[in-house]
């Protein structure tokens, strides 16, 4: 939306990328970086969006989701 797309446009467009990575990273058996790797070039587009998902720390953050979900999966369990 920011780019001036219309909200359903953007959010399909997030979507089928995510989609998309997912299902190469899966069928391929792909790490996350070889699969950067493959569709960043340098000084392009997606690279630019990649380094401002390193910039606001994006790993850091979905590492530490993950890591509450598990706690808090394990805490449930407990009860």
């Amino acid at each position: 939306m920011r780019a001036g797309l219309p909200r359903e446009l953007a959010l399909k467009l997030a979507a089928k990328t995510m989609e998309g990575s997912a299902r190469l990273l899966l069928e391929k058996n792909l790490h996350p970086g070889q699969l950067k790797d493959m569709v960043t070039s340098p000084s392009g587009t997606t690279i630019a969006g990649v380094a401002a998902l390193e910039e606001h720390a994006f790993r850091a953050a979905a590492m530490a989701a993950v890591e509450a979900a598990y706690v808090r999966a394990v805490e449930l369990s407990k009860q």
